[in-house]
């Protein structure tokens, strides 16, 4: 113990005579450079591929950051972090659920940004013919549609908002299929288990068992943006304000173009 307490002292001392001559004294270089940092994104589903492309990309000059992605709904996001998920990073495919999070002061003040944003299309199986509008969703043949479900997904919101102002909504209702995020819409429309869906224009640039109808005149739905955030409770703001400041980046920007999404 005796030994110990010497250490220490002599430590001190040591430390206070560098300060004193005017030497440089070690300390630790920030977090995003020293040592391996695990980060958590939680992110909208239809951000997956350019995301995916994106870490690579990323991780060349920031080897030391490991990227680890939650895809889904941006409703049931919101639900996981309110709950008490980890995640250091939200990303989400409207404000409303941001907004929320905000609200409840889980938010890093001043972290929020806008990366992107994106078109609502309406889509059809390669195979099928005679649905050129929104319109033609009344038509007997057209048994199922699939949509993202409005309580949890975005997608689903802005479909609804275009449906009810083209005052189809109650006409359709019956045949709406709801799915748990905006890539099991397209699932469903690639698979042939519904006739038409409503997604997102980078969804359908991604298949090619699918076709663009029409997209949907953008004063029929709120804006679609992609706002991100960092939580509170993030053990690793830095390294999170380091991730984020790079998806605003030209390399991150051209692979969002290369997806089909606009840029901000």
């Amino acid at each position: 113990m005796k030994r110990r307490r010497l250490i220490i002292s002599i430590a001190t001392a040591l430390t206070t005579m560098l300060i004193a001559i005017g030497l440089p004294t070690l300390t630790s270089a920030p977090v995003v450079a020293q040592s391996n940092t695990n980060l958590l994104v939680s992110a909208a589903a239809s951000l997956q591929d350019a995301l995916e492309e994106i870490k690579p990309l990323y991780q060349q000059t920031n080897p030391n950051i490991k990227i680890t992605y939650n895809f889904g709904s941006s409703g049931a996001l919101q639900q996981q972090i309110e709950q008490g998920a980890p995640v250091d990073v939200f990303i989400s495919a409207a404000k409303r659920q941001v907004d929320a999070l905000d609200q409840k002061n889980l938010l890093v003040p001043g972290s929020r940004s806008i990366i992107a944003k994106n078109r609502l299309v309406l889509v059809v199986p390669n195979n099928i013919s005679g649905i050129s509008s929104f319109y033609n969703l009344k038509d007997a043949k057209v048994k199922k549609i699939a949509i993202g479900e409005p309580r949890s997904v975005p997608a689903g919101q802005y479909a609804q908002q275009v449906l009810e102002k083209l005052k189809l909504w109650e006409q359709i209702k019956s045949k709406l299929v709801y799915a748990n995020n905006v890539r099991q819409v397209l699932a469903s429309v690639e698979s042939g288990n519904a006739d038409a869906g409503l997604v997102y224009v980078t969804d359908a640039k991604i298949s090619n068992q699918v076709k663009v109808v029409v997209a949907a005149d953008e004063k029929y739905h709120s804006a679609i943006i992609y706002p991100l955030a960092i939580l509170k409770r993030s053990k690793s703001v830095d390294a999170a304000k380091n991730f984020s400041q790079f998806l605003s980046s030209d390399k991150a920007k051209a692979v969002f173009k290369k997806y089909g999404f606009i840029l901000p």
